[in-house]
């Protein structure tokens, strides 16, 4: 009889993947762990191979189509040999994935049978208007008015791979960490021009980490428990076209410059072209984003659990400070340091910044 093979389970508690290309046809015969085809989680393109020998009768999905894990993806004719248990990047998590529910607006409002058939057929998200009747009723204009701004604003785009990954996390680092920022300057006028920003930056962040622990660390939530970490994994925020991706920068304090940049540059190649391993995205103790090299100043970031801490710098740029009573015009790198209140202390968190500080303000 005909066998069906579905989209294994692909780690991390990702739900599908994005097909990216086909790699055998409809009668081509495979055998067992050949690539039948490509596809695209939140972190990586990764191929799906073949768990058993046999001939392709059918393909499942095209190319862009989202995929759900169990889902059929191929068929094979007669024959085919024995499920040998494929699982593509399984991996072991440092926290339960919990899913975040959060109550739909429209449970809360009265709105008339007729308005909401007519929502359905303007294909109008309730949630989203607001109301202008009596006591914030929506009117049947109110539907008719969010119809015609969604057609002004053109067609909607279906999140996928990394940014609807990226989304996902983001609801969820929003809803389960304490978020407090604190923001410095650090002086860094006595940097050679040939100073590479962000080495100085992950350097620092070792140094700082080793003079306030508390911030290199993970919280269990759950379990109510703080883990103190001695090896610093720098986790380096690379905005890509299609979304976000951070690799993680492994060991910090025990590399050299040299070491620490020729690792970041083969980090973000890879990244850019969609071929880095699952596991260098795994496993950061603190995030640096690096956000001045595109703009802004300073920021209020987010911290990833199970992370208690992300560093951000921001646009380093030549302004006048007082130093020792005299006006002084110096180079100045904005830093704004972001933590989770449940695990960390104001304290520490200063202690931390201060040490940062401290470290790149060295010439």
């Amino acid at each position: 009889m005909p066998r069906q093979f579905t989209l294994p389970d692909l780690g991390e508690g990702l739900e599908g993947a994005e097909i990216v290309a086909w790699l055998v046809n409809e009668g081509d015969h495979v055998v067992a762990n050949q690539p039948l085809v490509s596809v695209e989680t939140d972190k990586a393109v990764v191929e799906i191979p073949s768990p058993w020998s046999g001939t392709i009768a059918r393909r499942f999905g095209a190319k862009g189509e989202l995929i759900k894990v169990g889902a059929a993806l191929v068929e094979y004719s007669e024959g085919a040999g024995a499920d040998t248990g494929t699982i593509v990047g399984e991996v072991q998590r440092s926290e339960p994935t919990r899913e975040v529910e959060v109550p739909g607006r429209t449970k809360g409002l009265q709105v008339l049978p007729a308005i909401r058939a007519l929502a359905r057929k303007l294909d109008v998200d309730l949630n989203l208007v607001q109301g202008s009747g009596a006591g914030g009723m929506i009117t049947r204009a109110d539907v008719e008015r969010a119809a015609r701004s969604l057609t002004e604003a053109g067609p909607a785009e279906q999140l996928k791979g990394m940014r609807r990954a990226m989304a996902q996390r983001m609801a969820l680092a929003h809803a389960q960490v304490v978020p407090t920022t604190v923001i410095d300057e650090a002086d860094i006028d006595a940097w050679s021009k040939e100073t590479d920003i962000t080495i100085r930056l992950v350097q620092a962040m070792a140094a700082a980490c080793k003079a306030e622990p508390s911030l290199n660390a993970w919280y269990n939530a759950e379990a109510g428990e703080r883990r103190l970490l001695s090896r610093v994994d720098v986790g380096i925020a690379v905005d890509l076209e299609g979304g976000l991706l951070v690799p993680v920068l492994r060991n910090v304090g025990e590399r050299d410059s040299a070491d620490l940049r020729a690792g970041l540059n083969r980090m973000r190649a890879d990244a850019a072209a969609r071929s880095i391993p699952p596991e260098e995205l795994r496993g950061a103790t603190i995030t640096l984003s690096n956000f001045g090299m595109i703009g802004g100043r300073f920021a209020s970031l987010v911290v990833v659990p199970p992370q208690v801490a992300i560093v951000g710098a921001g646009r380093a740029e030549r302004r006048v400070v007082v130093n020792s009573d005299q006006q002084v015009i110096h180079r100045m790198l904005p830093l704004s340091l972001t933590f989770d209140h449940r695990a960390v202390t104001g304290g520490e968190a200063a202690r931390f910044l201060a040490a940062l500080k401290s470290s790149l303000e060295k010439p």
